[in-house]
């Protein structure tokens, strides 16, 4: 039997493992994220609809959202990190073909079908499974930790895109995503898959000041199955958080450098609005998550769909009145506000469904996610085609939220009732 390992050094080995599994996150869904910008740059040089180029996007979010239940299944078989480090190199083969887009159907089938499937691989599931796996006990806040990394995506990968594409062009922003999805992803996967040999779970006591919502409702929980757990209402109010709450965000993501351009605002300096929404987002994650662990965790998630919906209304009024101030009082908003819908929903789904089916269940969660980030972009795109405008989308968006948060209370009204059973 080995020697045991310090717990200084276990504690160390966790901080890294967080960090590497965010910068992971960055680039994953920086790609992600950076496609608001590259919608502007495909509408001036192709001339596409705004429903065309954002249908692209939509069937990406489809396509993303239905291997979540596969890549699930497989972090239940496979070590999650490998399945990255595979995932890495088919990202960087799809996003080099996006670089040689003439035809729709071409951006469809290399951005919206295989850099969507490599994404999946090799982002969210997989961090979430690997997180629950170490920190059950700080899952909120850890899952927080490494949710910011989407942040400093948003952050650092966005605005760096748009100054690729306004240096050289589109093609070669896409040239240089994929040359640096090798460079961090794979060693990064293959750094975790070294770890994962000897990490020590961390779940040898729940932290002082840890809410009794943040851990199991009950012991049998940890062994339900996925066929268990879909005959369940909290399980579907859940999916109905995810699908929602994505719906809402996602609309605003995907739309919000076509809409603040339409309304004056310069192309990089609304860019760097999607900057300050993964900015916020990022003290949202960890903020939000840290106290998941110590209130309801229903309760945060709530709260932060109030800011995400107050976020559409600011919108509202910087498309009035032309304000760049205006443009990040929306874009802070929006970055704390979405990430109740980012970080804290998988841990609510640990909450009542851990154990080894963990991971089929989150992906399949996370379809509904999928189902909502699709739909949401598409449709405003549709609806601004046929009506010129985005009021009626983004008011479909902000009643899609109403929803999600109604889900997340109706979730915790169950939650407080099975605990008060004898």
């Amino acid at each position: 039997m080995g020697a045991p390992i310090p717990p200084g050094h276990a504690a160390r080995a966790g901080k890294v493992t967080l960090a590497v599994l965010a910068a992971t996150l960055a680039l994953a869904y920086g790609i992600w994220y950076a496609y608001s910008v590259i919608l502007v740059a495909l509408l001036d040089d192709f001339g596409w609809s705004r429903s065309t180029v954002a249908g692209a996007f939509s069937l990406f979010a489809v396509v993303h959202g239905g291997c979540n239940p596969l890549v699930g299944m497989l972090c239940d078989r496979v070590a999650p990190a490998t399945i990255s480090a595979v995932a890495s190199l088919v990202l960087a083969g799809a996003l080099f073909a996006c670089s040689l887009v003439e035809e729709p159907w071409q951006l469809y089938l290399s951005f919206g079908g295989v850099t969507a499937v490599a994404v999946a691989a090799c982002g969210w599931v997989p961090a979430v499974v690997q997180v629950q796996r170490r920190f059950p006990h700080r899952l909120g806040f850890a899952i927080g930790i490494v949710s910011s990394g989407v942040g400093v995506g948003m952050f650092v990968v966005v605005p760096f895109c748009q100054l690729l594409i306004e240096a050289v062009d589109w093609r070669f922003a896409f040239r240089v995503l994929g040359a640096l999805a090798l460079a961090i992803i794979l060693p990064s996967s293959l750094y975790l898959r070294r770890r994962a040999a000897t990490a020590v779970p961390r779940n040898d006591a729940a932290p002082a000041g840890t809410s009794a919502a943040a851990t199991p409702l009950a012991p049998q929980a940890r062994s339900v199955t996925l066929a268990e757990a879909a005959r369940t209402a909290p399980f579907w109010l859940i999916v109905g958080a995810f699908f929602f709450g994505s719906l809402c965000s996602q609309t605003l993501q995907v739309h919000q450098v076509a809409f603040l351009v339409d309304h004056g605002i310069a192309a990089l300096a609304a860019a760097s609005v999607v900057g300050v929404v993964g900015l916020a987002s990022i003290f949202g994650k960890t903020g939000g998550g840290w106290l998941s662990d110590r209130v309801e965790r229903e309760l945060v998630y709530v709260g932060g769909i109030v800011i995400l919906v107050a976020s559409v209304f600011v919108l509202f009024a910087v498309g009035r009145h032309t304000s760049q101030l205006g443009a990040y009082g929306f874009a802070i908003l929006l970055g704390v506000g979405y990430s109740a819908t980012a970080a804290l929903v998988p841990a609510m789904v640990s909450d009542r469904f851990q154990g080894r089916h963990f991971g089929s269940i989150l992906g399949i969660g996370l379809l509904g996610s999928a189902a909502g980030s699709a739909s949401g972009p598409w449709l405003a795109g549709h609806l601004f085609d046929v009506t010129g405008s985005y009021t009626l989308p983004f008011g479909i968006a902000a009643a899609a939220g109403v929803i999600a948060g109604a889900a997340g209370w109706s979730a915790r009204v169950l939650r407080v009732r099975a605990e008060r059973r004898p």
